[in-house]
């Protein structure tokens, strides 16, 4: 007998496997395996240029001068950015930087500070 997870939402033993997802016969729930929240959706990792996981509130450092979109601005290397807020999406994070506003930036182009 295969060892799949109970279902998460009813702790069914009876879980299958279809596919890359796992389905309760009970409930009618599915989820990917090696996910262990309710929602169903992957746990977003965002990882900084050498590899470092960002979390919500940490402080980054931009390690290349990137060009502010629709403006002639550039943010410098070394600007540091407070708290910021990971998001879904190509530039993954959210932030503010002192002289620039809100902004999006992709976890590539920073480290953790």
């Amino acid at each position: 007998m295969s060892n799949l997870p109970n279902c998460p939402k009813c702790q069914s033993e009876y879980t299958y496997e279809d596919r890359d997802v796992l389905v309760c016969p009970e409930c009618g729930n599915e989820w990917k395996a090696g996910v262990e929240d309710e929602s169903g959706n992957d746990p977003q990792v965002v990882k900084d240029a050498h590899g470092n996981v960002l979390q919500d509130g940490d402080t980054v450092t931009v390690i290349k001068d990137l060009k502010v979109k629709g403006s002639s601005s550039v943010v410098k290397i070394g600007t540091k950015v407070k708290n910021i807020r990971l998001v879904e999406g190509d530039h993954d994070i959210d932030c503010k930087i002192d002289g620039f506003g809100a902004m999006q930036l992709k976890s590539e182009f920073v480290k953790k500070a």
